[in-house]
Formats: C-alpha cells, sequence, structure tokens
C-alpha cells in the first residue's frame, strides 16, 4: 500500500482529522436498466487521488449511484468533511431536500405510500453520512466535468467486465 493510500485510509490530509477534506466524484450505470451494472469514485485530497469501481450482474443505475457514493465514503476511516460531486438528482435530492427523513418518519415509505426503493442501500449510507460532514454537489451528465466523464468511463467499464459480483439487495426486490 502507498504512503498516499495509508493516509486516505487513516482519513486525514495533513495529519490531522480535523483537516480532512476530501472531494469525491461518483457515477453509476447500468446497462439496460435494469441490467449489468457499475458504480465508480474518484477520492481527492491534497494532490492525491484515488478510483474505484466495482461491477454487478443485474441492477439499476439508480443503486450504482448510491453504491458510488457508499463505497467512496467507506474508504475514509476518520471523520472528514466531505464534498460529494454526482449527476444523480435521485442521491442529491434524497439528502439535500430530505427525502430520506421523509421516508424514515413514514416507516420507509415514500409520499405515495409506496416501499422506497434501494432501502438496503440507503440504510446503508445513513451511517456514512453521520460519521462525515457531508455535502452533496449536482453536476450535469455527460456535460465536459472531466471527473464525471471519467467516473462515467470506469462505470461502464465496471458494468461490462467479467467478474461481476451479484447484488443481492437488487434480487431480493424483485
Amino acid at each position: 500500500m502507498t504512503a498516499s493510500a495509508r493516509q486516505l485510509e487513516a482519513g486525514h490530509e495533513n495529519g490531522t482529522a480535523s483537516e480532512c477534506s476530501v472531494t469525491i466524484y461518483t457515477d453509476g450505470s447500468s446497462l439496460g436498466n435494469p441490467g449489468p451494472g457499475g458504480w465508480a469514485a474518484i477520492l481527492v485530497w491534497g494532490d492525491r487521488r484515488k478510483e474505484i469501481s466495482k461491477g454487478y450482474v443485474e441492477t439499476t443505475n439508480n443503486r450504482m449511484e448510491i453504491r458510488g457514493v457508499i463505497h467512496a465514503l467507506s474508504q475514509l476511516s476518520r471523520s472528514c468533511t466531505v464534498h460529494v460531486h454526482t449527476d444523480s438528482r435521485y442521491v442529491c435530492d434524497a439528502i439535500s431536500k430530505k427525502w430520506i427523513s421523509s421516508w424514515i418518519r413514514n416507516g420507509w415509505l415514500t409520499s405515495g405510500k409506496k416501499p422506497v426503493k434501494n432501502r438496503d442501500l440507503w440504510e446503508r449510507l445513513l451511517p456514512l453520512l453521520k460519521q462525515h460532514r457531508v455535502h452533496f454537489h449536482w453536476v450535469k451528465a455527460h456535460n465536459g466535468h472531466l471527473e464525471n466523464e471519467r467516473c462515467d468511463e470506469l462505470a461502464k467499464r465496471a458494468a461490462a467486465s467479467p467478474g461481476r459480483e451479484v447484488d443481492n439487495g437488487y434480487l431480493a426486490d424483485s
């Protein structure tokens, strides 16, 4: 493991947790929606960066969008200020517009009284959001944003790669 990877896992940029600041770019892809899917994230702290991605056999685009955020935040072992940049309105709005708080208050039902989709992933994301100071930023997809375009490329590559995993939460909802 490189020194910069150890620092990322330790969750600090300049030696102390209070100085930890990380910028994350994420994207998700599903070839067919549902179909083979993948997520990708780029983590940037200081002058360092790390790219991560993974593919799944059968899933949806929204699940991959959420997974990108989950897996990126899971890379951090200490509390950080995090700026997440995503082209997913679904992810941004669920947090920024406090949909997730309403879903929880309503017993994981939407305002239309239907079960919230991807509940398993939202429940995995919640403790990570509490561990860090996370700010979500929406970026327009396929608009020349270099990191978003790179995440898109990595997510599509992961979706098409051999050795994809089963997205158990998706199959359970089917």
